[in-house]
Formats: structure tokens, C-alpha cells, sequence
């Protein structure tokens, strides 16, 4: 808005400039026969006016050529550098001139201007006057409402910390733990800005939430088991998928601890580490807890009319621990909602090149591979020494 309003102002200032020479050499015209030179429109005929005997009492004329004089008798105020301007320079000259009049008036409310009595100058004047006053207002209101915004956050900001503070006081947790506590605070808030992503998604309407869904998980597609899955299940997933954040050293998953969610890495850096100590390095598009999915498959089945038949007491343990070796960003999804999901499409995930690419792809059946292989190789060496 700030320079759209410089170039009107400024271009309005160059045309009114040369209204008010013109206007200057209608008034020193002593003749009607001398008004033809002015605006004439026949600049390609100069040839047939030089030829004319009142051309050289025109260009003699004194008050014809002290219009071009910003201190003659003519009064141009504001406007004595647009008459200067409009003999010499280039177009580019007179254009940056011209704009940089316009700033600065703006910026200044037109005070280091004293314009003339005459009544079209002094309204042009007043107009600046009233446009850089509105700008201003403007630029004032929007800073005050930033200011206001930052601050609002900084306070809730501040509130959390506090209470948060007050609620490890009140537990009295030890300081390793508090310090723990405080640098997940940092991450989570320096991640979200302190927004409800989950709250702001459900007052949305349902095609919109859909595509912003879409949006946030485009990094499914770089999985290479999502790439052989339909939209219906990706949407079925990203419905469900909640935003983790866990601080560097924190365990995702531990060695003989129930394994309760899939993760997909969004940021950062995490370590798979076998039982064997064999060691696997996870980053931006890998998966953790893929193993639940198989597992879910694979260890139930539905009712002619659809119902669910579960086991109950069967639960799947992780064989590895899974740390985070810088601040990762992730989505989770629980192991309730993946039951939903293989229910709803058990089907398609039962599909061989599915579980081909789960097993592929997974540094858990990596690992099981890995030591079944070894196991058989053991029994084939100990059978060839009995032979």
C-alpha cells in the first residue's frame, strides 16, 4: 500500500506540475496569435513554426521563458521541482524523482511543503496530508495487533511454564526428571506455536479437513508401503494419526514393553537397537511399530456379520529398543485405531505384496529374518558334524 500510494502521489504531482506550467504560458501569451505553439499537438511541423515571424517573439518573450524558472513570477509552490524536471533528465529520472517525491511526502505528511493560494494545490496538499495519516494509522494498528498477538502467546507461554513448574513442585519429581520435563515443554511449544492442531482441524468442514490432511502427510508417499496402498486407506489412516513429540534420549519403544502405535517420523533422527545389538538408523520418512500391523492381521479374524472375534490377553512385545537420538517430530498411530483400519480394509492389507513390502521395508523382521537364518544355519552345521 506504501508504494502503490508513493507512485500515485508522485504521479500526480509530475501532471500537476505541468498543468500549472501550462497554465503559466497561457498567462504570458500577450497575443492571441502565440497561443497556436502551445499545445499544439504538431511537434513533427517545428520546421513551419520556426519559419513564422512570432516564433521569435515567443522564444524571446521574457515571461514566456521565466515560466521554466521555478523562482520567476509565477508562483509554483510544491510544484518548482516538477517544473525543473520536466526540462532535463531522462524519462527514467523523472520517474525515480517522481516516486521519490511521493515517498517522502508520505512519510512526512507533506510538511516540509508550503504550497501557493491557488485552490487545486492546497487540496492536493490536504489529500497527502490525509494519506499519510491513514497509512500511518494503519501501519500503527497492524503493529499493535502483532505486538498484541506476540504477547498473548508470550503470556500463554509463561502460564504453561508456570503451571507446569507448579505441578512437578506439587510431585515432587526429582531434577533429572524436571529438566526432562521442561526441554519436551520447549519442543512441543516451539513445534505447535501453542496451537491445537486437532481442535483447529474438527471446526473445519469435512472435504476441507480431508485435503489439509493430505497436505500434512504427504510424507506417507515416501514410504514405500503406503506408495502400493488406494487414497481410502491413506485418508482412513491420516484421520487417525495424532502428532508426537519426543525429546533426544527418550525410548518410543523398549525391549519386552508392549508395542501400542505405529510411528512415522516426520523430524529427526532415531536408533532401532535389536536384542541381538544389531543397530538400525530410522530418519525423516521411516516407520517404527510397523510390526503391530502384521501382527493384527495375522492374529485375528471377523464374524460372517462383520464382527470383530479378539483374543483377549494377546499382546504384541517389542524386541528392540527404539531411542531418539535428536528432538523427533512424529505421528502416531494408536493400536486401537489400526485394529479399525485392518478391519475396514483387511483385504487389501492381507495382499502379498503388501506384507512383502511390511517385511521388506521393516528393521524388525530385518532382525527375525536375520535370526532365523542364523538359527538354521546352526542346525545345518550341527547335522553335517553328526553326519
Amino acid at each position: 500500500m506504501f508504494v502503490l500510494a508513493g507512485h500515485v502521489v508522485g504521479s500526480c504531482w509530475y501532471l500537476f506540475g505541468l498543468q500549472r506550467v501550462n497554465q503559466c504560458l497561457q498567462d504570458a501569451c500577450s497575443n492571441l496569435s502565440c497561443r497556436k505553439f502551445i499545445d499544439c499537438g504538431d511537434g513533427h511541423n517545428i520546421d513551419k513554426f520556426q519559419n513564422m515571424l512570432d516564433w521569435q517573439d515567443w522564444i524571446n518573450d521574457s515571461s514566456s521563458t521565466d515560466c521554466f524558472n521555478s523562482q520567476g513570477h509565477f508562483s509554483y509552490g510544491i510544484y518548482s521541482q516538477a517544473v525543473l524536471l520536466s526540462t532535463r533528465g531522462s524519462i527514467i529520472t523523472r520517474y525515480l524523482y517522481s516516486l521519490f517525491w511521493g515517498f517522502q511526502q508520505i512519510s512526512t505528511l507533506a510538511g516540509n511543503q508550503v504550497p501557493s493560494y491557488f485552490e487545486g494545490e492546497v487540496l492536493f496538499t490536504m489529500a497527502i496530508v490525509g494519506l499519510g495519516l491513514l497509512l500511518f494509522a494503519l501501519l500503527i494498528g497492524n503493529m499493535q495487533n502483532f505486538l498484541q498477538a506476540l504477547g498473548r502467546r508470550k503470556l500463554e507461554m509463561q502460564l504453561r511454564r508456570r503451571d507446569v513448574e507448579q505441578w512437578m513442585s506439587h510431585r515432587r519429581l526429582p531434577e533429572g526428571l524436571r529438566r526432562q520435563v521442561r526441554q519436551a515443554e520447549r519442543f512441543s511449544w516451539a513445534a505447535t506455536r501453542g496451537v491445537n492442531e486437532e481442535e483447529l482441524l474438527e471446526n473445519l468442514p469435512e472435504d476441507l479437513q480431508r485435503d489439509i490432511r493430505r497436505h500434512f502427510f504427504k510424507f506417507l508417499k515416501k514410504v514405500r508401503l503406503f506408495t502400493l496402498m488406494d487414497e481410502p486407506i491413506i485418508d482412513a489412516m491420516c484421520e487417525k494419526l495424532k502428532q508426537k513429540f519426543y525429546i533426544r534420549g527418550s525410548d518410543i519403544f523398549y525391549q519386552r514393553g508392549p508395542v501400542e502405535k505405529m510411528v512415522f517420523i516426520v523430524r529427526g533422527k532415531v536408533q532401532s537397537i535389536g536384542v541381538d545389538g544389531n543397530t538400525a538408523s530410522l530418519s525423516e520418512g521411516d516407520v517404527c511399530g510397523e510390526e503391530l500391523l502384521t501382527w493384527y492381521l495375522e492374529n485375528s479374524s471377523v464374524h460372517k456379520d462383520g464382527g470383530k472375534i479378539r483374543f483377549p490377553g494377546h499382546r504384541l512385545f517389542s524386541t528392540r529398543t527404539v531411542k531418539c537420538l535428536t528432538n523427533v517430530e512424529a505421528f502416531a498411530l494408536r493400536a486401537a485405531d489400526l485394529e479399525e483400519v485392518t478391519v475396514l480394509f483387511a483385504r487389501f492389507l492381507r495382499n502379498p505384496r503388501v506384507q512383502g513390502a511390511i517385511r521388506y521395508e521393516s528393521p524388525y523382521w530385518r532382525n527375525i529374518a536375520a535370526i532365523r537364518i542364523q538359527v538354521a544355519w546352526k542346525y545345518r552345521q550341527m547335522r553335517l558334524k553328526r553326519g
